[in-house]
């Protein structure tokens, strides 16, 4: 199994389990998102409860909750959202941050790319939600979640330079 960390923070922010699409000529990786459930689980013990004193259902009072798959996986954690001006700010954060942390191959490739992604981007900072791993680090890679027309689960888009690539 191959799990995508974060590579300024180590956080774990995707796996091979969650198939990608690279867009932007491979500088933003696309995965899709589903809403499951997770919850209580009915157990029929065989007893009787009408037989029992009080009659009533004294269970526990279990609900079922409806998270999107790669959030509750990797345990992704919402920030507040981006305008234009606080968004073009942490992308140029972002830049000097990340390419030290990169060949010099890797570099001219995010580099040369970086603007297409950002154009492709700031269109959609009303529609994103903004999420970044488990630490929640002021430097952590944003990985960036929206719906596209008419569906019902969630677009994730990383940054595919921002992630490393560790075997488990």
């Amino acid at each position: 199994m191959l799990v995508y960390t974060d590579l300024l923070t180590g956080d774990e922010l995707l796996s091979d389990s969650f198939p990608y699409k690279e867009i932007e000529n491979g500088i933003l990786w696309e995965v899709e998102g589903k809403w499951t459930t997770q919850g209580s689980v009915e157990v029929n013990i065989g007893a009787n409860p009408s037989a029992e004193e009080g009659g009533e259902d004294e269970g526990v009072d279990d609900t079922v909750q409806k998270v999107v798959d790669i959030v509750d996986t990797f345990r992704l954690q919402e920030q507040p959202t981006y305008d234009k001006k606080g968004f073009i700010a942490y992308i140029k954060k972002y830049i000097k941050l990340l390419t030290p942390k990169l060949n010099e191959e890797q570099q001219a490739e995010f580099k040369k790319g970086i603007e297409g992604a950002t154009k492709y981007l700031l269109p959609k900072l009303k529609d994103f939600q903004f999420f970044v791993g488990e630490s929640m680090h002021d430097d952590s890679t944003v990985v960036f979640a929206y719906y596209k027309e008419g569906a019902t689960n969630p677009t994730f888009l990383y940054f595919g330079h921002g992630l490393k690539e560790v075997k488990c």
